[in-house]
Parts: C-alpha cells; structure tokens; sequence
C-alpha cells in the first residue's frame, strides 16, 4: 500500500479554479463566494498511466498508425443516429445535456431497451430507484427482458461491477449523482464531477464501451460542473426547447464522429419520444389568410435543410430605449441588422420595439438568417403581408450587400418540395438550371432587396 497524504485544496465551483487557501473572490472569474474546500487522498507515489491500451507510450509517426474505420452501432432510433453522425461509435462517450424533465433519462431508456435486443447493455441510476426506471419503462411499453440495471453512485463500484458485465453500451444517469473516494466533498462538486467523468472516460477507452452521461444544467442553460467534462467527451448533445412544448429537438454541440450543429426531432408522447421524419412541417404555421410580420426562411442545420418561420413584431416604443428582444435568434445580430435597414435601405426604427422569433422553440444562429429577419421586420412596419409561398434567406453585410450562404441549391429544392414558388436569395446562389414552378429572385444589395418585397 502506497502511502497517503492528504491534501486540502480550495475549488471555484463556477470556473473550477483551484487555490491552496480561501478567498472570497474568485481571481479568475470573479464569482463571489464560490469556493469549496476539497480534500484529496493522492498517494505519494503516483503509478504510471500506461495509456488507454494498456502499453506503456511512445512517439509513433503518423504514417505508421494503422487507420481504421470506427465501427458504429445503429440504435435504430433514425433521429439520435443522425445527430450522432449516423450511429453510436464504439467506445465514444456522449454527453447529453438538458433542463430538467425535458426527456434525457426517457430517450437513453428506450435507446437502451432497443439496443439490448442485440447487444450487452447497462444502465446505471443515481437519481432514482430501480423501481422508478422499471415503472417508466412498464409505462412507455419498452421491451425489459435483456436490459440490466444498476443503483450505484460511487464510481469505483461501478467500474468494478462493469468489468465484470462488459457491456457494450453503458448509461450513468447522472455524471452529478457520482462521487469518487479520492476526493472528500460533496457529490455534484467540480472536483468530483472532474474525477469521477475522468475515470468513466478512461474506462471506455481502454474497453472500447460506448458511454452516455447525462449530465444537469444550469440557469443560463449551460452544463453544470467544470468545463473541461466538455472537452474530455466525444459528443455533446443539447436538448432544446421548454417542457411544456411537445416537440424536443436534440443539437449536436460537439461531434468527433459526426456534424455539428446536426438536429434531431421528437414529439413527447405517452408512449415516450417519437421521431418526427419530416421536421419542416411542425415548424410552419399555416394561415388562413397571410398575415404581417411572417416569413419562411431555410436553415441549415448539420446535413439537412429545415424550413422554419421567423416573426417579427415592431410597435411603436414608449421608452427612452426601444425594446430589441430576440427568441430563437442572436439579440446582437438583429440589433446590427436594424442599423443596416437604416443606414442602407431607408427605414428608421430607432423609435419603434422590435420583437423577433423563431416559430416552435428551434434557435438559428447561422448568418443565413439575416434577408428573413429583415423582411419580417419591414412587413410588420409597414403592415403588409407577404406572399405565403415567398422563400427568403442570405446574409447581409454592413455595407448593405447580400452575401451569398453555403448550400444554395439543397434550400432551394428543400423550399419548392413543400410546395413553395418564389424566392428572394443572393445572386450568388442563383442556381445555374432552373428549378421547376419557383421564381427565383437574386438581388445583390439590401436595395434590390427591399423593391423586390
């Protein structure tokens, strides 16, 4: 037995900054009363990592690696695979985020009643009793028989219990719930959240198991604990949109293995998440007759495009400051774009509140947005509805020229399969052939933009 000394540290448990005595102000991020005392058993005489394949490390040219292609596992949910770049890939590890009750626990349950039909799985419950797990998966119909399950949440048990499983696909529900014994403080801590993901990862690498943690969020939405649990995974995935909503969309913030930025839709059934195939049809909304203030844009989300309608409200402001308010879009960028619309296209709105969204809970931060939210602006002001069949996207520059965006051709034809026949886009993504029964319109500055409306 190596000697043990026990060292007493102090860690930020907003930035994970760590001092070897107590302050009030944390030096790197300025929090204020956010530092924890930590005791770390770290024996004297550190052993030697010998690496994820148990040989000890050395330099290797890069022409010498043999290169091989990751095998993937299909979880036969089409959605999930996509976002994960077309299959789970054997010992990755995928961090997946979101608020809470929005649908994590549910959707890597039904993930792993399908993939236990074909291979080992287990699942590892620190929130909740084995008794709670078996009453959601009776509820949601899933098939129980090969699926295992484990109530645990100290680390070394289980890793000590999965050695001897081996399954091929493991889920630690939560990464917060799980403490390690060399680390005396609080679960849930930086500290621990940092040791105890470090070793899961560790484990998955060296035994090639493919791991799912779930991880909690805080206020503003971000992952709770240290930043680095981000860095040290293969894929992050955001669940986005509110509880009460019935669709969820699932985001890949990082991917190793596959796009980022790659959606995934489901619908919140009794029966548990249902993939949603054609996601552009939730997210229009069908008038009766058109109304101001609305357009259709196409966005680009991973590998696929998605139609999705982008409002605007402007009214006449009451404040010294008028209201620039965003949802589904970056609140900065709609503010730069409003002093473009003035600058170059005429039309004042320093005294008016501007509100702008994104129908059914999906955010579009690419620049793509900009001719659409610009339009939906315009046509609120004016009062003047525009054609329901009008397609519009591009960038706007600060010299009020249209930028052309990546994948003209594939929004275009995504545009006119449901059935939409004009289109406002730059002049550079004018298609070369014409597309049948769609008027494309290519304008070159926000002028040709605005006569063109």
């Amino acid at each position: 037995m190596p000697n043990i000394k026990n060292k007493n540290i102090f860690t930020c448990q907003k930035c994970s900054a760590q001092f070897p005595k107590w302050i009030g102000q944390c030096p790197e991020c300025g929090a204020w009363n956010s530092l924890v005392e930590e005791s770390f058993n770290a024996p004297t005489t550190n052993p030697r990592f010998t690496g994820y394949a148990d040989e000890a490390s050395k330099i290797t040219k890069l022409t010498d690696i043999n290169v091989i292609n990751e095998s993937r596992i299909l979880t036969n949910i089409s959605e999930l695979d996509r976002v994960l770049g077309n299959g789970l890939v054997t010992g990755s590890v995928v961090l997946v985020g979101g608020d809470p009750g929005v649908g994590k626990s549910t959707l890597l349950l039904q993930t792993l009643c399908n993939l236990s039909r074909q291979h080992e799985c287990l699942y590892v419950t620190g929130e909740e009793s084995l008794q709670q797990v078996a009453l959601r998966a009776h509820r949601l119909g899933l098939q129980q028989d090969s699926l295992r399950m484990l109530a645990e949440t100290n680390v070394e048990t289980i890793i000590n219990q999965t050695k001897k499983e081996r399954p091929k696909v493991l889920v630690i529900d939560s990464i917060q719930t799980i403490y390690t014994n060399n680390i005396q403080s609080a679960p849930g801590g930086v500290g621990q959240v940092r040791e105890s993901a470090a070793q899961l990862v560790r484990f998955a690498k060296q035994t090639g198991t493919s791991l799912f943690l779930v991880g909690h969020v805080t206020k503003d939405g971000s992952l709770a604990g240290p930043r680095v649990l981000e860095h040290m995974v293969d894929t992050v995935l955001y669940f986005e949109g509110e509880r009460h909503n019935r669709y969820r969309i699932v985001r890949a913030i990082k991917n190793r293995f596959g796009a980022v930025n790659e959606l995934g839709v489901f619908a919140m059934t009794d029966l548990g998440l249902k993939e949603v195939t054609n996601p552009s049809a939730i997210f229009l909304s069908r008038y009766t007759e058109p109304v101001a203030g609305s357009v259709v844009m196409t966005s680009w989300e991973g590998s696929r495009p998605l139609l999705v309608e982008v409002q605007a409200l402007v009214d006449e402001t009451h404040l010294g400051n008028p209201r620039r308010v965003t949802v589904g879009l970056e609140q900065n960028r709609i503010a730069m774009l409003l002093a473009v619309l003035h600058r170059h296209g005429g039309i004042p709105t320093y005294d008016q509140d501007v509100f702008a969204n994104v129908v059914g809970g999906v955010k579009v931060l690419e620049t793509a947005a900009d001719l659409a939210i610009l339009a939906a602006v315009v046509s609120s002001l004016k009062n003047h509805p525009l054609p329901p069949n009008l397609i519009v996207f591009g960038e706007v520059g600060l010299s009020g020229e249209i930028r052309p965006v990546q994948n003209g051709q594939e929004r275009l034809k995504e545009a006119a399969k449901h059935g939409f026949r004009k289109a406002i886009i730059p002049q550079a993504n004018a298609p070369k052939k014409p597309i049948p029964n769609m008027e494309i319109i290519a304008v070159k500055n926000l002028t040709n933009a605005l006569q063109s409306l």
